[in-house]
């Protein structure tokens, strides 16, 4: 019998060491500034509404109110109506909560099911739903450019990392990536793929037909390499299905940057992989993220509450800990 060769492996190449790191986007990279309310209740004020009568204090209660009952109703943005084609995706979604809240505060009667229905001025919705698209609402925490500068210099040295893969894992909709460009941080086009669907549902952002992520060379020249939101995933964290689709979308991008020579698990998957989240939400950033099987840390952002979590009060400080700088081999 003519015996059955495996390909053989050469014992003398080290295993390819992948960290996919993944951030939290809002709370954790931006945040409203000024709050909500106040964003609100100033455009408002531009459109000719009484100062007296929208203010704040109002606005912040109706709000959360609002944006309660909107995410029970339209969970995750509406997307499983969105998918039977019977909504319009997160652009309505908001709308829908902008009107709710004015109308709360204007028509603060018994007779709520009317309220979305109260008339606004004209373009007053479009410019906050604009405002909050972009640059216009938000603002980069001080401790997020230095830390992707620091990662830029990072990723293009000799590290105990053979391939470095960034990205943003958060429970919103697909008006992240443009958010983070409107803030100056650099995105790559690799988004969630957990079916067909998540390439074709209505949003903020134009998504690309086919978006297989970015080449080796273009790259170096960015920060966050994919954006996974639950919108387009499908689950919202602290579901595990978001982390998977998210190492799923970076084992595509590290199998595009693959040498010859690396040695492959399977479908673009490299050996070893280590996978660390980080957010500044307990339950649905760090206790998710370990139950999903990655390593986490907490970045509390000042909130004040305490949990049994390893904890970093800066980006910056995750460098140290990961020691994502350090040639030293990987024990």
């Amino acid at each position: 019998m003519t015996p059955i060769h495996a390909r053989p492996i050469s014992p003398s190449r080290p295993r390819t060491r992948t960290l996919l790191l993944t951030l939290d986007a809002f709370g954790t990279l931006f945040y409203p500034r000024p709050s909500v309310p106040e964003q609100y209740a100033a455009t408002a004020h531009e459109f000719g509404l009484s100062r007296t009568a929208v203010t704040p204090s109002k606005l912040k209660a109706a709000f959360k109110d609002v944006f309660r009952a909107q995410a029970n109703r339209y969970p995750n943005y509406g997307r499983a109506d969105v998918l039977r084609g019977k909504y319009g995706g997160p652009r309505q979604w908001w709308e829908e909560v902008i009107r709710g809240s004015f109308a709360r505060v204007l028509d603060p009667g018994p007779a709520q099911g009317s309220k979305e229905e109260l008339n606004l001025p004209s373009g007053m919705v479009d410019a906050l739903l604009d405002r909050f698209a972009g640059e216009g609402g938000y603002t980069l925490y001080d401790d997020v450019a230095p830390f992707f500068a620091r990662m830029r210099e990072i990723r293009s040295a000799s590290t105990r990392f053979d391939r470095v893969v960034l990205g943003v894992i958060s429970n919103s909709d697909d008006r992240v990536p443009a958010v983070l460009k409107a803030l100056g941080v650099r995105v790559g086009d690799m988004r969630a793929d957990q079916d067909l669907s998540s390439m074709q549902l209505p949003g903020f952002e134009q998504r690309k037909a086919q978006s297989t992520g970015v080449s080796s060379e273009d790259r170096s020249n960015i920060d966050l390499d994919l954006v996974v939101t639950s919108y387009e995933a499908g689950e919202e964290k602290p579901n595990r299905l978001i982390f998977d689709v998210a190492k799923r979308q970076a084992m595509l991008i590290a199998n595009n940057d693959a040498q010859p020579g690396d040695v492959l698990t399977g479908e673009g998957e490299m050996d070893d992989w280590v996978c660390v989240h980080v957010g500044d939400d307990y339950e649905k950033d760090y206790r998710a993220a370990i139950d999903a099987g990655w390593q986490s840390y907490l970045l509390p952002r000042g909130n004040g509450e305490q949990h049994p979590a390893k904890t970093i009060h800066s980006l910056v400080d995750l460098i140290d800990e990961l020691k994502i700088g350090s040639k030293e081999p990987v024990g």
